[in-house]
């Protein structure tokens, strides 16, 4: 990114906490960022929802109570697949635009920043239509937020799909058989991926799907509803970045099939995509300051975007969830998880494809 348009500069914290016993570590932290906060006093709580890293709320009183922090420890070989410094300027940006919380720092193995009130979505109110209109013109909110610079910005998803598949390749000449688990023999070889983005890269370009600034990562455990305020926050910018629209909202309905246990009967249904890219695109249009007004041919052509867009969310996934099954060490089937993104790419491929836009 051009230094012109590079976000404030964050402070720095030169200590290393340890991922097992991290309460030493983050008290001093806190002795930076907290200094009338008594050590004796603070109270933390570790959140389960992160699959890749370790998440840990430091509070006094309540943690719903404005001041509370939360520590994130990145997960082993996570600098792999996020660039870090992208990640604290988009933590800049949402802050700046009143759609995320604060950064306070940086540390070795990690960041700090303040904890959004309210509660982690689930699966079941995801499908409730106030819940899911409120979600929709969240995104077209963040999707209307335009650069600092004038300078063109580039999609994200065919670099970091590249980098995913030159992560692989060499990790299958440094990792013989012995570390090719027997669930990723059903996963397609790194030549038929490499083909597949080709292919993928060909239809999708000629697709006229604008490049927003995009979350890029919105599952369930990534929204936070405020019921109280009625509003729903997005967290978590490890893959945020600008991006192809319709990638961002077909990656969120591919979401609905969940993580634990991926099952694409939750796949959002027609009438509820309707809905949703309904009240997106009057968030959209109002926040970019156009007409409000949305027609049933711009719904259409939005929603076929979305079911191609979809198509590179799921490939996108399957190849992440790949490298990370050779890499990470936290204790999640990534191997399923991988063979069932792929297969509902493989099984959508040529239906999707056929769509036309008019």
């Amino acid at each position: 990114m051009d230094s012109r348009c590079a976000g404030a500069q964050l402070l720095h914290v030169d200590l290393h906490i340890d991922e097992h016993e991290p309460r030493k570590g983050i008290l001093l932290l806190l002795s930076r960022l907290r200094p009338r906060w008594n050590a004796r006093d603070v109270k933390m709580k570790k959140f389960t929802e992160g699959i890749t890293n370790q998440l840990i709320g430091c509070y006094v009183a309540s943690l719903q109570e404005p001041g509370c922090v939360l520590v994130r420890l990145f997960g082993r070989m996570t600098e792999l697949f996020v660039n870090r410094d992208r990640e604290v300027e988009m933590f800049q940006v949402f802050h700046a635009h009143g759609c995320g919380p604060e950064i306070y720092c940086s540390f070795q193995n990690g960041i700090c920043y303040e904890f959004v009130r309210g509660t982690v979505l689930d699966d079941q109110l995801l499908k409730q239509p106030s819940i899911y209109r409120l979600i929709a013109a969240e995104m077209g909110r963040i999707h209307s937020i335009q650069p600092k610079c004038a300078l063109p910005v580039e999609p994200l998803l065919w670099t970091k799909m590249s980098h995913f598949l030159t992560l692989m390749q060499s990790s299958i000449r440094s990792r013989p058989a012995e570390h090719s688990p027997s669930a990723l023999r059903e996963v397609p070889s790194f030549e038929t991926l490499s083909v597949e983005m080709k292919t993928l890269k060909r239809h999708l370009s000629r697709i006229d799907s604008p490049t927003v600034l995009c979350h890029n990562d919105l599952l369930t455990k990534n929204i936070i509803y405020n019921h109280t305020e009625g509003v729903v926050k997005f967290i978590d910018y490890e893959y945020a970045d600008y991006n192809y629209q319709a990638f961002d909202i077909g990656n969120h309905f591919n979401e609905f099939a969940g993580v634990n246990d991926v099952n694409y009967s939750f796949y959002p249904s027609r009438e509820l995509q309707r809905d949703w890219l309904t009240a997106y695109l009057e968030s959209y249009k109002h926040s970019a300051g156009h007409e409000v007004t949305v027609t049933e041919a711009e719904v259409r052509q939005l929603y076929i975007q979305v079911c191609k867009f979809s198509l590179a969310s799921n490939f996108f996934w399957g190849l992440w969830a790949i490298l990370q099954s050779r890499f990470s060490s936290i204790d999640f089937d990534f191997e399923r998880y991988a063979t069932a993104r792929l297969n509902f790419y493989f099984e959508k491929k040529e239906e999707y494809f056929g769509l036309t836009i008019m």
